[in-house]
């Protein structure tokens, strides 16, 4: 996914670039720019966020006692699962 990021935003900015006159970047001097990784950077956010809720639900959701929950070593012919 990196890689493909990389190379759209790249054509992105060359696009961008060329359509004020600017020059196009190549994919080496690209990858070492501010724009790419703070683009990076907020795709990779969203990413780990959206990683860290799922895994604090499962931990709630699995919380001794909740009703989403069952105990562990409960056979799946006990739990209707």
């Amino acid at each position: 996914s990196f890689a493909l990021h990389w190379w759209a935003s790249l054509a992105a900015a060359n696009a961008e670039a060329l359509r004020h006159g600017g020059e196009a970047q190549s994919l080496g001097s690209y990858l070492s720019s501010a724009q790419m990784w703070f683009e990076s950077f907020q795709n990779w956010q969203s990413e780990f966020m959206s990683t860290a809720v799922l895994v604090v639900l499962s931990i709630v959701l699995r919380h001794k006692g909740s009703p989403e929950s069952k105990p562990a070593a409960a056979a799946h012919s006990d739990t209707g699962a």
